[in-house]
């Protein structure tokens, strides 16, 4: 978690008081000379000074784009504040003001800043970060309108009707098909139905009969019927218990953090509902975070299910759905925001609660410039607003859990599921005994194949999990060892059976798998190792009466592809659901009665300190998609390395005991939560030049770290373990310490070194969640 910034005055994620180094003001108490604070999307954490003509001034607020002469160029710009003292006395005039509200207001414009000093980025790319492109760019959306009937329209007398058909016969009409069916109809459909135009419809919803919305085609606005919202459920003792701790929070001027520590299936979604209820019984709104797209649809149905007023914003929607979401949530029109990430930095005003659901998952981590964890994001913007933050796991992360122990975070347990259900045995399998005792390799192990059997034959389903998309990871040659690697990033290409080409799943590059030996010549090239499209394929053969979808990032393509497939199982059109990481959580299927674990050792073998941590949340959470109806369940773990401490307590469901011995390990080796990292990495199409230029850097770290005495670490440079992607050679450096202050101390000191240059680009990623 980051406590500190680049400058001493820069806030902590636990403080309230960000305070940005520009004067905030309105432009009517400000003197006759007013000069506008203007940051713009480029990688230089700099404010720029530009003059405000008097006609422009009654237009222009902090927060709006502004058209300004950059250079030789005119480009767009955001306006941060104003001020009487520029930095320098020549200043040039902004040319115009571009929107006509403000897209960011001032708590954004604090995050933001704040944002763009722990993450080392420049101010304008973090502001950009936080506006959909949609919105910037201002398209407009297309009107896709639904009607439904007000209240009056359910009182009208048979009198009035009459009249009615006779000055308005289509506009009677339509109140005819309303009265029978009370849902919301589609504009198009119901002028279709009742020869009623739009003007008519206009007249219908000014005389109070009708309410017309533009509703775009999209799973985040499905039409639903006039008064459904379900009753929330009955709690549990241990989910009151839960519950009540929640309220209190609630009720607090600084509610602060809850840890929901609750086993797969112990009720942590009903209590984010109830909670959210609550908060809006208070006068509060809620952001509701999810870890993956695929989870949305099912997250959505439920949270509609119960309240009006929801948005949903993520990158999968379209883009005038996406426009739609966003003017509708910063126009008051939402109570409610579910989403990705991003949705973090929803333009929502008198926030009051926000859950972080599967608070675990590294798809919080941006991996493009700004480089930030909405988890930390989500601590700060509740610090600011006094909101409450409910992080739910079934699997803390080892900082979360690391901040409950010592006191920061309040840590909430729900250690049953519900209806007393337990927790599914967990078989693990030895695939060397396996091979050694079936006389080679088989992808579905005896054990697997049995369980699987008995299922199928019960009519039940089963969950299949690979961590690897693809045929075959690579090609190789049995004569001279000659390994297939894509050219611009020298990694071994993976094999696609369906469009016979081999891809590179880092830069995306095609090649047509080889017939022959381009070394040897010799044709004895072979295809090695497995992903899940190779899995479909053997399942298909092993289990021919029985259906299966695939789930991963090949397969799920088209719009929409996930929540159609999901929905598809749900309805038992398929038997075997196949996947990787994006189906192994937030599941909830009854009739899943078996989860089948290919291969745990996919992440585990990664160089990658989180290599065992990330391998016990994912076996935890995709066995915990199993026995979650009457009928109970079980999980098969296939693994090499059986008795690997992240496998054998994750098939005893122990957390805390993984904890405990994990956390050994770390703080040994001054990892997080006990320390804190950055890592920078050195990009070139000239190995020599990435070398070279990590060297100087890294010689110039050392040197600082001798002369501050703060007990920094530098770890390189080095070769990246990807130490090439897209033509691009990689070295990199890894700074450890013991809080963020020591870390910005150091990369301000090298902040002129790690300019961009034309021959080397420089990365740099605070609080890094992968090492590759």
């Amino acid at each position: 978690m980051p406590t500190s910034l680049l400058n001493q005055n820069s806030p902590s994620p636990y403080s309230t008081d960000i305070k940005s180094e520009t004067h905030i003001t309105s432009t009517n108490q400000l003197p006759q000379k007013l000069y506008a604070e203007v940051v713009v999307n480029i990688p230089l954490n700099k404010v720029f000074h530009y003059s405000v003509s008097p006609h422009l001034r009654e237009n222009l607020t902090a927060g709006m784009r502004v058209k300004i002469p950059f250079g030789n160029k005119i480009i767009a710009g955001f306006c941060v504040g104003f001020t009487h003292t520029p930095f320098t006395d020549k200043t040039k005039d902004i040319i115009g003001v571009i929107d006509k509200i403000p897209l960011i207001d001032d708590l954004m414009l604090k995050i933001t800043k704040w944002l763009s000093s722990h993450y080392c980025c420049g101010w304008g790319e973090a502001i950009s970060a936080v506006i959909p492109p949609v919105v910037r760019s201002k398209k407009k959306e297309k009107w896709n309108g639904f009607v439904r009937r007000n209240e009056h329209t359910v009182t009208l007398d048979h009198d009035t009707l009459l009249n009615m058909k006779v000055r308005a016969p289509k506009q009677a009409k339509v109140l005819e098909i309303l009265l029978e069916h009370p849902t919301e109809i589609s504009a198009k459909e119901l002028i279709r139905i009742s020869g009623c135009k739009m003007p008519g419809l206009r007249q219908l919803e000014k005389k109070g009969f009708v309410i017309l919305e533009n509703k775009l085609p999209d799973a985040a606005n499905t039409p639903r019927t006039i008064d459904r919202l379900q009753q929330h459920l009955t709690l549990t003792q241990e989910q009151q218990n839960a519950f009540d701790i929640i309220n209190k929070k609630l009720e607090q001027p600084k509610p602060g953090i809850i840890l929901l520590h609750g086993i797969t299936g112990s009720g942590k979604t009903e209590l984010y509902l109830q909670t959210i209820t609550k908060a809006l019984e208070y006068g509060r709104k809620a952001i509701y975070l999810v870890p993956e797209i695929s989870l949305t649809p099912q997250t959505i149905q439920r949270i509609k299910a119960r309240f009006d007023k929801v948005a949903v914003l993520h990158s999968n929607l379209l883009g005038t759905v996406h426009q739609s979401q966003w003017n509708d949530i910063k126009e008051g029109k939402v109570d409610i925001v579910v989403g990705a990430r991003s949705s973090i930095f929803a333009p929502l005003k008198n926030v009051g609660l926000i859950i972080i659901d599967e608070e675990h998952e590294n798809t919080y981590k941006q991996e493009n410039i700004p480089r930030y964890n909405a988890r930390d994001i989500a601590i700060l913007r509740a610090t600011c607003e006094n909101a409450l933050v409910i992080m739910g796991t079934a699997t803390p992360s080892l900082e979360s859990y690391s901040q409950a122990l010592n006191g920061s975070y309040e840590k909430i347990v729900l250690s049953k599921r519900i209806g007393e259900r337990q927790l599914p045995p967990v078989d693990i399998v030895d695939m060397g005994e396996e091979v050694r005792k079936r006389r080679g390799y088989n992808i579905i192990s005896q054990r697997l194949q049995y369980y699987m059997n008995q299922s199928l034959a019960r009519n039940e389903q089963v969950i299949l999990f690979l961590n690897r998309r693809g045929f075959a990871p690579y090609i190789h040659c049995k004569r001279c060892g000659f390994v297939l690697k894509c050219h611009r990033c020298d990694i071994p290409m993976t094999f696609h059976k369906k469009f016979n080409t081999t891809l590179c799943h880092y830069c995306h590059a095609e090649a047509h798998p080889p017939e022959s030996c381009p070394d040897c010549l010799a044709n004895t090239m072979n295809y090695r190792g497995f992903g899940t499209e190779k899995i479909e394929d053997e399942i298909k053969n092993k289990f021919p009466n029985h259906t299966i979808i695939r789930m991963d990032s090949d397969s799920m393509r088209v719009r929409d592809a996930h929540e159609k497939a999901l929905t598809a199982f749900e309805r038992g059109e398929f038997q075997i659901l196949l996947g990787t990481q994006m189906i192994a959580k937030g599941l909830d299927f009854p009739n899943v009665t078996l989860v089948g674990v290919i291969s745990a050792d996919t992440i585990l073998n990664l160089p990658d300190f989180r290599a065992s941590e990330r391998t016990f949340q994912l076996i935890s959470q995709v066995a915990g998609r199993t026995g979650r109806g009457t009928k109970g369940g079980r999980v098969v773990v296939q693994s090499f390395n059986p008795r690997h401490y992240s496998i054998t307590y994750a098939a005893a469901h122990d957390y805390e005991g993984f904890a405990r011995k994990e956390l050994e390990y770390r703080k040994q080796l001054n990892y997080p939560p006990f320390g804190k990292l950055a890592r920078i990495v050195f990009r070139s199409p000239q190995e020599n030049k990435a070398k070279e230029k990590s060297s100087i850097v890294g010689d110039k770290l050392k040197e600082l770290a001798k002369i501050n005495g703060n007990h920094l670490e530098i770890l390189g440079p080095s070769p990246a373990p990807m130490t090439k992607i897209n033509n691009l050679f990689r070295w990199h450096i890894l700074l450890k310490t013991q809080d963020h202050a020591s870390i910005h101390t150091a990369l301000h000191g090298v902040a002129d070194m790690l300019k961009p240059t034309k021959s080397v680009q420089t990365m740099v990623d605070v609080d890094p969640y992968m090492m590759l």
